[in-house]
């Protein structure tokens, strides 16, 4: 999965950008405005080319105000429903990633995503960084750990098709962390997407 637009994975055009944006607006947008929004950048003739076609197939809906022309997705549309999946793949996979630790025996205290998936600007061939947080009194060695471990792992690969990363460490490990001036801990506390628990969990590290 391509972490910076993961509708791409499935539509590869300028389509999937300009649908991106349709699908998370609340409220008409002129072309001009779909074209800035658009991640990766799609040029403004790019950008009505595309609302040309999206509109000729009735999937979006095209208002004359004035001198302007507006654009929103025909939510009515028999295929908007699976456009708003793909546009929401992110939060699908925050969901799933949630849901899967909370089954786990020991469930974690915190669990965030790091790095480039948690900003948005990697590629389809980024790793998935996730920082793993033990609770006090499970040992990495612990068998049922280490086995929702290799279980979340191999079920976030599958999700995606990206590599998976995961950082575990204890809350004593991550005071180490701290204390030796790990820069890592500020790249997760200012990007980290905290799925459970706080980003206060994360200590800050110290200044050499």
């Amino acid at each position: 999965m391509d972490v910076s637009n993961p509708i791409s994975s499935v539509i590869t055009s300028a389509h999937g950008p300009v649908l991106s944006v349709l699908a998370g607006a609340s409220e008409p947008l002129t072309g001009r405005t779909v074209a800035s929004l658009t991640e990766p950048p799609v040029s403004r003739s790019q950008t009505a080319a595309v609302l040309a076609h999206l509109t000729a197939s009735g999937l979006v809906h095209v208002i004359d105000a004035g001198s302007a022309r507006l654009y929103t997705l025909n939510r009515a549309h028999l295929a908007a429903p699976a456009v708003e999946q793909l546009a929401n793949l992110r939060s699908r996979l925050w969901n799933r990633i949630a849901e899967h630790a909370s089954t786990w025996v020991h469930r974690p205290d915190a669990l965030a995503v790091y790095g480039s998936t948690a900003r948005g600007d990697g590629h389809m061939g980024s790793d998935i960084d996730i920082l793993v947080i033990r609770p006090d009194g499970v040992d990495s060695s612990d068998p049922a750990w280490s086995d929702s471990l290799n279980a979340f792992a191999h079920a976030v690969v599958s999700w995606t098709g990206n590599d998976v990363e995961l950082l575990d460490r204890s809350h004593d490990e991550l005071a180490e962390m701290a204390a030796t001036g790990e820069l890592l801990l500020d790249d997760i506390r200012r990007d980290g997407r905290f799925l459970i628990g706080a980003r206060s969990m994360v200590p800050a590290p110290l200044a050499a």
